[in-house]
């Protein structure tokens, strides 16, 4: 039975290597998978999902306008697919969360979304809200704040290295523009400016 998943986790988790972890073992025995991912962060390249690992697959991208469901469609009627995955999933919208579980529920097909939970304000991303209500699944991708506790949230800091507290809530950006902290460094960081 097909079913809508939502893989969690701050930055650095590892969350775009087990993305592509799992479509290789997929391929690797010979079921084909369909890699999608958000069309603006463009960090490795256009129409491409990379990790910090140095590996790398290429991916069709969405985008505000971009009708999952029919892209999903579309790429059936060519070819069997085992299995869909989204990365940057946090930049879905609400619409297109549901068009993802109608392609789960009408044509069949599992589909696992790897995104950000929260923003460096500790805000839900729409796409990430949208999947906590609707995935049939959720499993966090687990990584460490520097004091060994689980790392739940983010700070962005500058080109200086200070910690920003206000800001558009979508900067495109890595290790250079992003810390994850657990929650109570992740406050202190931001003095509590909650």
């Amino acid at each position: 039975m097909a079913k809508l998943y939502f893989h969690y986790s701050t930055m650095n988790a590892g969350k775009s290597t087990a993305l592509l972890q799992a479509s290789h073992n997929y391929r690797e025995r010979g079921m084909e998978t369909y890699l999608v991912t958000a069309q603006f962060d463009n960090r490795a390249g256009s129409g491409s999902i990379s990790s910090r690992i140095g590996i790398e697959a290429k991916a069709d991208g969405f985008d505000a306008n971009s009708n999952l469901f029919e892209m999903i469609e579309t790429r059936l009627r060519s070819t069997t697919l085992t299995c869909v995955f989204i990365d940057e999933a946090q930049f879905l919208s609400g619409d297109q969360v549901w068009q993802l579980a109608c392609a789960v529920d009408d044509l069949g097909v599992p589909i696992m979304c790897y995104g950000l939970r929260v923003d460096f304000l500790g805000k839900l991303f729409p796409g990430s809200a949208a999947l906590l209500a609707t995935a049939d699944e959720m499993r966090e991708v687990r990584t460490i704040c520097f004091c060994g506790k689980k790392a739940t949230m983010v700070v962005r800091q500058n080109s200086q290295g200070d910690v920003v507290h206000d800001g558009a809530q979508v900067q495109i950006g890595g290790n250079e523009t992003y810390v994850s902290l657990c929650r109570r460094h992740w406050r202190a960081a931001m003095k509590d400016e909650v």
